[in-house]
């Protein structure tokens, strides 16, 4: 189902990362110069957090990625380190999210913020929306939203589904949804001008937290029957 047209002109794009090495940056960045807009990068304090023992790991290792301030250089993108989110400039015409934490209302007050969420708003919000999807048998998909004060909640701008096959194992379809936020974001302003959203009636979800590993053992006995209730499922 179509949605409402966001009428905005786009030619002045704020870049939201980490000051770290981060892949989804990286191939979303490199892909972004294509469209030969204007874009400054803002670079936010990255944290190491202590790894955790997974099961699946359902998106590849972020940090196997050159630095965004290397990609600035060679393609003379201004790159800005911020110590914090309200030192981001304003006056852009959108700003796209390719890596940060929750930004403060003082960041996210006055300005187009676009995120892309590994799930289907408002259905699947918070941590490891794909696992949660599988889990709670729920449809599969990205959401591209402006961001507000609440978690995952903000305007919906287009939600893509991603297909699942009969083949499937869960790495495959993992692979392939997140191959389906990175394509999305890239094509941020394509959706902007012809948004879509077949789930607009889809149920109310919490935020989730991170699975727990039993529950990601689960998993493997539920996906056979996630499988046979989507793989014929066709939503465009």
């Amino acid at each position: 189902m179509r949605g409402r047209k966001f009428n905005l002109k786009i030619e002045k794009i704020g870049l939201i990362t980490y000051h770290y090495r981060h892949l989804k940056t990286e191939q979303v960045l490199l892909q972004l110069l294509n469209k030969k807009l204007h874009y400054e990068i803002f670079a936010l304090p990255f944290k190491e957090r202590k790894p955790r023992e997974i099961l699946i790991n359902h998106r590849p290792n972020q940090s196997e990625a050159v630095c965004p301030e290397d990609i600035a250089n060679k393609y003379k993108i201004p790159y800005h380190v911020c110590q914090k989110d309200s030192d981001i400039f304003p006056n852009f015409d959108v700003y796209l999210i390719l890596g940060a934490n929750i930004l403060s209302p003082e960041c996210v007050r006055g300005k187009n913020i676009i995120n892309c969420h590994p799930g289907i708003i408002p259905s699947c919000r918070g941590l490891d929306s794909f696992k949660w999807a599988i889990y709670e048998m729920k449809p599969l998909g990205v959401t591209l939203h402006y961001i507000d004060e609440n978690v995952d909640a903000g305007k919906i701008i287009s939600v893509v589904p991603t297909p699942v096959f009969e083949s499937d194992s869960i790495l495959t379809l993992a692979r392939r949804h997140y191959e389906n936020e990175i394509n999305t974001l890239i094509n941020f302003d394509f959706y902007l001008n012809d948004p879509k959203n077949p789930f607009e009636n889809i149920e109310i979800g919490e935020p989730k937290k991170r699975m727990k590993k039993s529950q990601e053992q689960e998993l493997f006995n539920i996906f056979p029957k996630y499988k046979e209730k989507y793989k014929n499922v066709i939503i465009r």
